[in-house]
């Protein structure tokens, strides 16, 4: 059933304490609590709601600026909730009138949500802050004119892959699930294949490779006994044991320099890709396309693709989603990209620009803006070490798309954080000079936007309230 709409008190409380009353309503997250298009979210989530029956779901305004905080502080479910409760401002920013001293939810409740909210709700959420930032006109419809794309890897919250690993962990899951549905494996290889995993690292580790191999060859073995007991027992398995057997003959049978090879046993859509960086020669994840516009990098789409594609592949697609978040709003004219999308082959009204060595005969302008693309790699750094697209937590695919793109979420958020507060802070700077220079004793002023004091003619030192 859908979130019943939270209504405000029209009188105040006497065994409860306002929030207005103990912050400042200068903050720049209570100025942006106000400005967040809160009910397009909660449009866009109603059709995933029964229309009658079950309780009444989670307010969507608290559960959306759970995640935007929780993105944009780099917190877990865990730490997010009960950080909401010490602090009075964000509070107010989920929508509290009261100041409450219990968690208004479980953590574990912001898992369900993502999964309701999936890719489209949260590139809803990535649309309305972008609106956001046009109504208050810290982005300007020009700036969507010309755009950066570039890919990165999202790394995935597994364990490096191996084979002996790979091939213990498989067998223990398979013998859960099988005898789940009541089957009777009559060896399950438990302790022996946690002592020959340890004994193959270790023959590894000291370079006696022969040993370690027949360790390997002996797990691989002990992994081909369980399918086959499996297969025998249970000619038509349930769908869970189904899965897990097909899983598990995929790890049988796969070898060094197989393609499309299983490097997780949770989380089997995991790719190997390498993107030549000295420091990390392969990343496990799956590669993320993002689109940064050319003035102050605000990220206008966040695109999580399965798989390994070719860069240039990915490009039709991201501009595709870049589109549906600017809408009519402005056109990108302009496209710029490094060497790694020669041969995109993009059939669109944008002007794709492939980075080059030399300038030659292109225009200086052009060439001044071609150079500029490099500024989307410290966006793609920032989101990577503050915003939670480095390692992702979130199972499945559509984990991966909703985790990359409330990576981006966080990235504007931030950003208009940071532009509220120095609007206001210049805008307080003009207003006190000019009550400075009129020579006005007192300043004070209640409307909630700024209050100033101690303005005097004979000195030149005011507060700001």
């Amino acid at each position: 059933m859908k979130p019943k709409p939270t209504a405000s008190a029209s009188q105040g409380d006497l065994f409860k304490v306002e929030l207005s009353s103990i912050i400042s309503l200068q903050h720049p997250l209570v100025k942006l609590a106000a400005l967040i298009p809160w009910d397009d979210f909660e449009r866009q989530l109603q059709p995933t709601y029964a229309p009658t029956t079950g309780a009444p779901g989670i307010s969507t305004r608290l559960m959306a600026a759970l995640h935007i905080l929780k993105f944009q502080h780099d917190l877990s479910d865990e730490d997010v909730v009960p950080a909401r409760v010490e602090n009075p401002y964000w509070q107010f920013f989920s929508g509290m009138q009261f100041f409450s001293h219990q968690a208004p939810i479980d953590p574990s409740s912001m898992t369900r949500w993502r999964s309701r909210l999936g890719a489209s709700g949260a590139e809803s959420m990535l649309k309305g802050i972008l609106e956001t930032g046009l109504k208050i006109n810290a982005i300007k419809p020009s700036y969507f004119e010309r755009i950066n794309v570039d890919t990165t890897v999202q790394t995935k919250a597994i364990r490096y892959p191996s084979d002996s690993r790979l091939c213990d962990r498989v067998r223990e899951r398979l013998v859960k699930v099988a005898r789940k549905e009541g089957l009777k494996i009559k060896q399950s290889y438990t302790r022996v294949g946690k002592r020959l995993v340890m004994k193959q690292s270790r023959y590894a580790h000291a370079r006696q490779m022969k040993r370690a191999q027949a360790c390997q060859r002996k797990l691989k073995t002990n992994l081909g006994r369980v399918i086959r007991e499996v297969q025998k027992q249970s000619p038509k398995p349930e769908s869970q044991t189904d899965r897990m057997l097909e899983l598990a003959k995929r790890i049988h049978s796969q070898s060094k320099h197989d393609s499309g090879k299983v490097y997780s046993v949770h989380e089997p859509e995991v790719q190997c890709i390498a993107k030549g960086k000295a420091g990390k020669k392969y990343e496990f994840g799956n590669k993320v396309s993002l689109a940064v516009t050319s003035k102050n990098n605000w990220v206008v789409g966040a695109l999580s693709f399965t798989g390994n594609p070719y860069d240039g592949h990915t490009l039709s697609k991201q501009l595709t989603q870049t589109r549906s978040m600017i809408g009519e709003k402005a056109r990108i004219k302009n496209v710029f990209v490094d060497r790694g999308y020669r041969g995109h082959k993009h059939q669109g009204p944008e002007s794709v620009s492939v980075d080059q060595l030399r300038r030659g005969a292109i225009p200086k302008w052009l060439w001044r803006l071609m150079k500029r693309r490099a500024a989307i790699e410290p966006t793609i750094g920032h989101m990577k070490s503050e915003h939670r697209l480095e390692r992702n937590r979130l199972k499945g695919t559509c984990g991966d798309a909703v985790n990359a793109l409330l990576s981006g979420v966080a990235m504007n958020f931030g950003k208009l954080l940071a532009w509220v507060g120095r609007f206001w802070l210049f805008l307080r700077a003009v207003i006190g000079d000019i009550f400075f220079r009129m020579g006005t004793p007192y300043l004070s002023f209640k409307s909630g936007f700024f209050s100033a004091g101690a303005i005097s003619p004979s000195s030149a030192v005011w507060s700001v309230g």
